[in-house]
């Protein structure tokens, strides 16, 4: 990403936002909205998917987001020669970005460079602030037990935040699991549907009502990192927490009221040093 630049000396900073056409309940301007209440940014606003005013050439582009994709969760990337169909799938996404993808997991920092060559030049920079909604699940390599793992953020520049990873990333309750291995073993065959609903409103579902409500928090942990490169905290209760489960995540997300007090004094804290 040699085309950032950070600027120290700016005193007014711009927050860009950039849908995900895919997600029907994904509410851009009410996140927008939400961002303006806080009175840190001299603008925020509400973009279309980036896709959508790409400059590229979608062959090229389908060929970057190919090698994105996560081959083996037990290896770290490397780099391979994508096969024509990839591509071609590609293609037809970036093509319809409000088409849907399952099953596909993608390198988080490999596809933030991806998408950070299509942010207008003049806008790289410290000042600007991007946040890019996706339905593309991504993931990350950990260190500790050598294998990936799917995210529903990942921060950086830009930082992306998937709707697919709020869904697939944090854990269902155990019960849910236990559940499933049970009837499965029994050789009964339950429909995915029927033993969600058992479960309804403990955990993050496709096209949830709460998605925008939720999503709110990983807007302010983008916010945070961008500014202090710390962009979570240990308070369950605080939309911050970093919740590895559904239910810390809809706890975090939906309890009141929105930051813990220390998060408070935090935004106040920007506020102040922003607007000097």
């Amino acid at each position: 990403m040699e085309n950032f630049k950070k600027q120290n000396n700016s005193s007014s900073f711009y927050a860009h936002l950039y849908d995900d056409p895919s997600t029907k309940n994904l509410k851009i301007t009410e996140l927008a909205n939400y961002l303006r209440e806080k009175s840190l940014f001299k603008k925020t606003d509400a973009r279309k998917s980036l896709l959508e005013n790409n400059k590229e050439s979608v062959e090229d582009l389908a060929e970057k987001f190919s090698r994105t994709r996560i081959r083996d969760l037990r290896n770290p990337k490397s780099d391979f020669d994508p096969l024509l169909g990839e591509i071609r799938f590609e293609k037809d996404l970036v093509r319809n970005p409000e088409k849907k993808i399952t099953g596909i997991l993608y390198d988080g920092p490999s596809l933030m460079r991806v998408f950070h060559e299509l942010i207008p030049e003049e806008e790289r920079n410290y000042s600007h602030l991007h946040i890019i909604f996706t339905n593309r699940l991504i993931g990350t390599w950990d260190q500790g037990d050598h294998r990936y793992h799917a995210r529903v953020s990942v921060y950086g520049y830009p930082s992306l935040v998937s709707t697919t990873g709020i869904v697939e990333a944090p854990a269902k309750p155990k019960e849910f699991y236990r559940l499933k291995r049970k009837l499965a073993a029994s050789g009964k065959s339950t429909p995915l549907e029927l033993l969600k609903e058992k479960f309804e409103g403990r955990f993050i579902d496709y096209d949830d009502d709460k998605l925008t409500e939720v999503m709110k928090g990983y807007l302010i942990q983008a916010v945070f990192h961008h500014f202090t490169s710390n962009p979570f905290c240990e308070n369950e209760n605080c939309r911050l927490y970093n919740g590895h489960w559904q239910e810390e995540v809809i706890k975090a997300q939906l309890s009141e009221p929105d930051f813990c007090s220390e998060h408070e004094k935090a935004i106040e804290g920007l506020k102040k040093k922003l607007r000097s």
